[in-house]
């Protein structure tokens, strides 16, 4: 299931081009745009679906299968210090809606932004 106008839809189908990261059945990673760590990288997944939640009720294995490559990611780019958020909703800040999460580094102790 894609959706026509959706960005992340055309990332997932190689029209529009990223910085791929990883990929799996299910799910495509690549670089953030405009990052706001030194790793940020968005994962979502193949089938459009607004939000996590929605994902999670719809397809559980693509859900699943989401988390194992983010874990992945996570653990070949970061030291172990990490986030993985996902927004869901206007309010919560999503801005894309399509389910997406942001895999985060942190910014090390005493650094400067």
């Amino acid at each position: 299931m894609n959706e026509t106008n959706c960005i992340f839809c055309k990332i997932a189908n190689g029209e529009i081009l990223a910085r791929l990261v990883a990929e799996s059945e299910h799910a495509v990673a690549f670089h953030d745009i405009a990052p706001a760590q030194p790793v940020h990288v968005l994962i979502i997944p193949r089938e459009h679906h607004a939000n996590v939640s929605d994902l999670a009720f719809a397809n559980p294995a693509a859900l699943v299968d989401l988390m194992q490559l983010a874990s992945k990611i996570a653990a070949e780019n970061t030291n172990g210090a990490f986030r993985f958020t996902f927004n869901t909703g206007a309010e919560a800040g999503q801005t894309v809606f399509h389910a997406h999460g942001h895999i985060l580094s942190k910014q090390p102790k005493g650094s400067i932004d």
